[in-house]
C-alpha cells in the first residue's frame, strides 16, 4: 500500500510540476505583492489587503530615466519586475530597460523563466540569439535600429552590443514577474564558492592561468 502510494505521489509531482513552476493565472483583480510578508509564499508572494494596496501600484514611472552606462559593460540594466513593481504580483509580466554607452554590451546571458520581446528606442544594436545543440549551436542576429522589435524564446542564451557611435537604449518585456538572469561571465567565473579551477581548465581547455585572470576580473561581480 505505501509503495502504490508513492507511486501514485510521483505520478502527481510529475503530472503537477510544470503548471507549478510557471506564473500562474491570477485569481483576483489585484495581488499587490506583500514584500515584507510573513505567509508562506510559492513561486510568488502573498498579496497585501487591498486596504493596505493605496491606489497607485498600477503605474510605475521607473523605466522613464536611463541608467548610469559608467561601467565595465558600458551598459545599465533598469529592472521592474515584482519587487521593484509589487502591482505585477501573479500577473506574469515585467519589463527592463537597457542603456548602451557606444560599444556597451548586454553581456551573454539567459532568462530561466521567461520568454523576451524587445524594441530598440534609440539607437542600433546587435542582437544575437545562441541556439541549442538541437539546433547545431548557431548563432542568429541581427542589426536592431530603432523602432525594431526583437524576440528570445526561453531559456536561450543571447546578448545585445551598441554598435553606433551614440548612445542606444532598449525596452523588454517578460512573460513572467520574475524572469531571472544567467550572465554567463559572472556564472563561470564569479560564482559563489568559485567553480574550481581544473573543472574550468578542462571545460575551457586551456591552462589554469587563463582560467585564475578570468576570476580575478568578476571576484567582485559585475
Amino acid at each position: 500500500m505505501e509503495y502504490a502510494k508513492t507511486i501514485a505521489g510521483l505520478f502527481a509531482m510529475l503530472l503537477l510540476g510544470p503548471a507549478l513552476a510557471t506564473d500562474s493565472d491570477p485569481l483576483q483583480d489585484f495581488c499587490v505583492a506583500d514584500l515584507d510578508g510573513k505567509a508562506v509564499s510559492v513561486n510568488g508572494h502573498p498579496c497585501k489587503p487591498m486596504s493596505e494596496a493605496g491606489d497607485d501600484f498600477l503605474f510605475s514611472s521607473k523605466l522613464a530615466k536611463a541608467g548610469n552606462t559608467s561601467t565595465p559593460n558600458g551598459s545599465a540594466v533598469t529592472e521592474l519586475d515584482v519587487v521593484e513593481w509589487p502591482g505585477t504580483n501573479t500577473l506574469g509580466v515585467s519589463m527592463n530597460r537597457v542603456d548602451f554607452a557606444p560599444g556597451g554590451t548586454n553581456p551573454p546571458h539567459i532568462h530561466p523563466r521567461a520568454t523576451e520581446i524587445g524594441i530598440v528606442m534609440k539607437g542600433e544594436l546587435l542582437v544575437g540569439v545562441l541556439g541549442s545543440l538541437d539546433s547545431g549551436n548557431k548563432l542568429y542576429s541581427r542589426m536592431v535600429r530603432a523602432g525594431e522589435t526583437f524576440l528570445i524564446p526561453r531559456g536561450l542564451m543571447h546578448f545585445q552590443f551598441n554598435v553606433g557611435k551614440t548612445d542606444a537604449s532598449m525596452v523588454v518585456s517578460f512573460n513572467s514577474q520574475n524572469p531571472g538572469i544567467v550572465f554567463v561571465p559572472l556564472t563561470l567565473f564569479g560564482s559563489n564558492p568559485p567553480i574550481p579551477t581544473p573543472v574550468l581548465t578542462k571545460a575551457l581547455r586551456v591552462e589554469a592561468g587563463v582560467v585564475e585572470l578570468l576570476k580575478s576580473k568578476f571576484s567582485a561581480g559585475f
